[in-house]
């Protein structure tokens, strides 16, 4: 079994094919290297190089255990620069999911702030439903999530970060796009665009709708808000969507209040069973400082 140091000189001399050039990239001797090589081989017992007029050939016992051996050196190499990181009071790494509304609102503006205090840190982003952020979540493969939902599986805690509520997107050519604020009854005669069934959005509008005695029923289901733009843009009908999303920053479509709209929970999601690092309890702490909406 090699050693640490016997599996970097190993890698190095495969990819750089000489002891010169092997000694370069590992900044070592030409003299201490060939001796870490030789007890290798020793150690190993069998050569893992043909020596001719100072080139070393490898032989195929040498071809055999490379793959493995490189990939332990990547991950060695992976090892290493984490320890670095922690070492130095950094993670390395922010692994953070959202749904789009959030996603577009919040956590820009949260990643701004983290980036100017630790630029070092790599954050890697997923924009997902929520169940695919809840998969995430358990792989590990995010380790926070931002969603507009607290009712999730006992396995995921949830922390509040605040509240939205639903506006009406319209075409910007619309009769009601100049209106202050728009109740349900304005919407009696149009295409509803909104939230499928079995969905917070589109429960939380149910029964607000039940509240008045009527029903609501989208003539047109969404998945995600983000997908009513286009729809509205092109004269599909209006949306009921929910206010968080920049909606300004999309052209051709109005977004309006919603009288007596309900509210959406904005939640912070982690596994229970995970924990986070520094870096990662910084960006946590910093998501719930961040507002909601500019200032």
């Amino acid at each position: 079994m090699m050693r640490a140091r016997q599996l970097e000189v190993f890698t190095a001399v495969m990819r750089a094919g000489t002891v010169t050039g092997a000694a370069r990239l590992l900044n070592i001797s030409q003299p201490a290297l060939s001796q870490i090589l030789i007890h290798t081989e020793a150690q190993l017992g069998f050569d893992l190089f043909d020596r001719e007029k100072g080139r070393l050939r490898p032989t195929p016992e040498a071809f055999e255990i490379y793959p493995e051996a490189e990939r332990l050196f990547a991950g060695l190499e992976g090892l290493r620069r984490k320890t670095s990181d922690l070492r130095l009071g950094r993670a390395g790494l922010v692994r953070i999911a959202a749904s789009p509304p959030p996603g577009m609102s919040l956590l820009p503006r949260a990643l701004r702030a983290f980036r100017a205090d630790h630029p070092e840190v790599v954050l890697r982003t997923h924009v997902a439903p929520l169940a695919a952020m809840v998969d995430l979540l358990r792989t590990g493969d995010a380790s926070m999530a931002l969603a507009l939902d607290d009712d999730l599986p006992p396995d995921i805690t949830v922390e509040h970060i605040g509240t939205t509520h639903f506006c009406c997107l319209l075409p910007e050519d619309h009769a009601l796009a100049e209106a202050e604020g728009l109740d349900y009854s304005d919407l009696k005669d149009e295409t509803i665009i909104s939230y499928r069934s079995q969905t917070r959005p589109h429960d939380e509008l149910d029964m607000a709708m039940r509240r008045r005695g009527e029903t609501f029923a989208p003539q047109i289901e969404i998945d995600s808000s983000i997908s009513a733009a286009g729809f509205v843009r092109a004269g599909l009908g209006v949306a009921l969507v929910d206010a968080l999303l920049p909606w300004a920053q999309f052209p051709g479509v109005v977004p309006r209040p919603l009288s007596n709209s309900p509210s959406l929970p904005v939640s912070l999601l982690v596994a229970r069973d995970r924990s986070l690092s520094r870096a990662e309890e910084a960006m946590r702490k910093l998501l719930h400082a961040t507002p909601l909406t500019e200032p």
